[in-house]
């Protein structure tokens, strides 16, 4: 099932400023809010839906790859790297400030977490990797292995942070509970707040005596080798993403996201023009007047192409299928011939004799007329 449009489910449009796309987020967001709308599954799907868009269309560089690119653009990346598994841990993590603005922050006016679940400590970093990819790479698609150095848990405590397990206490603010509960004043009266526990972040444990490789932080620096899987098509500057695969959260948090720079190297004779490619080609005016036949390169090899005789400069000739496939659509570009008329530079006394012949022929000029083949053929064999 193919997801809705973005700008859709908010009600806004491309034009539109971020300013209004947060209040459309906010008008949505209150109205399938699950404390508004308890055990209503479409409701919560439509919540999430709109949170999900709110992680694109707020972000200035994932709004432009999903303004060019649509959906496969931003796979992955929406709303902090979690779209398409999303949990309500998740959007309040990165939204739950969403109405502060207007006074009613979604931890006071909808008391906290949409569920009441636990805080699972706090999420790691993301990481972020450049990945460099030939046009014949891109052109397939490819698996990288890449060896990183991220936060990993601690092998000695487990990621507990505690020098054994008997250092592992309950939390003394909390009362093992993972939050505490406050009285607030709103514009709608007193409400009841939950906020995660500052002691234990949420954990409902706390630790008498630190691990001492890693001082109590539950993780320590690692090395790990991470296959990356590249769709054919994908364009420099593009960013894939793979969720919990940065760095471990501390205290049982989430992992961050593996974030991924898509580089393209510069090829020798192809250049790139979207999912098209061009190759420029050089002929000297014998064979361009004579035609004939000249070996191109494309990503599949050479192939043997035929110019036919009069062929003009700037002409451009297609091979179709010939380009790259593109990351949203089914098919391929072309491969595009520029043919530029070569003109030597450095010519011997013999050269310049024919050249001069060739000055005064007809055929050379504008005008048509009848001119000498044979002559043409001559000079075709010296600058050939």
């Amino acid at each position: 099932m193919s997801k809705r449009d973005y700008y859709d489910i908010l009600g806004v449009s491309k034009s539109d400023d971020a300013n209004t796309i947060k209040k459309a987020y906010r008008k949505v967001a209150m109205k399938y809010h699950p404390d508004r709308n308890p055990d209503d599954k479409e409701a919560e799907a439509k919540f999430k839906e709109a949170a999900e868009a709110y992680g694109v269309l707020s972000d200035p560089d994932k709004k432009a790859r999903y303004d060019r690119y649509g959906h496969a653009g931003v796979e992955g990346q929406s709303a902090g790297g979690f779209s398409g598994n999303m949990n309500m841990d998740d959007i309040f993590r990165h939204f739950g400030d969403i109405f502060g603005d207007s006074g009613s922050p979604f931890s006071t006016f909808f008391g906290g977490g949409g569920g009441g679940g636990r805080a699972t400590g706090e999420r790691g970093s993301n990481l972020r990797i450049k990945v460099s990819l030939s046009l014949e790479e891109i052109a397939k698609g490819v698996t990288k292995k890449i060896k990183i150095k991220k936060q990993g848990t601690c092998e000695t405590c487990s990621g507990s942070g505690a020098k054994s397990s008997n250092d592992v206490v309950t939390c003394g603010t909390c009362g093992g509970a993972g939050y505490v509960r406050q009285i607030r004043s709103t514009f709608m009266g007193q409400m009841q707040t939950t906020t995660t526990c500052p002691n234990c972040s949420g954990t409902g444990k706390s630790v008498k005596s630190s691990c001492p490789t890693c001082k109590g932080e539950g993780r320590s620096v690692q090395d790990e080798t991470i296959e990356i899987d590249i769709p054919a098509g994908v364009e420099d500057g593009m960013q894939l993403s793979m969720r919990g695969k940065g760095n471990t959260g501390r205290r049982g948090g989430p992992a961050g996201d593996l974030i991924i720079h898509i580089e393209e190297k510069k090829h020798d004779f192809l250049k790139r023009d979207g999912q098209n490619l061009i190759y420029d080609l050089y002929l000297n005016f014998a064979d361009a007047a004579l035609g004939g036949s000249k070996e191109v390169t494309t990503l599949d090899g050479k192939v043997k192409i035929k110019i036919p005789a009069g062929t003009q400069s700037s002409k451009i000739f297609r091979l179709k299928g010939k380009g790259l496939p593109g990351v949203q659509s089914y098919g391929r570009g072309d491969l595009l011939i520029h043919v530029n008329i070569w003109t030597p530079k450095k010519l011997n006394s013999e050269e310049k004799e024919l050249l001069e012949k060739m000055r005064t022929m007809p055929n050379f000029n504008p005008d048509p007329g009848t001119g000498d083949k044979g002559l043409f053929e001559k000079m075709k064999e010296y600058f050939s």
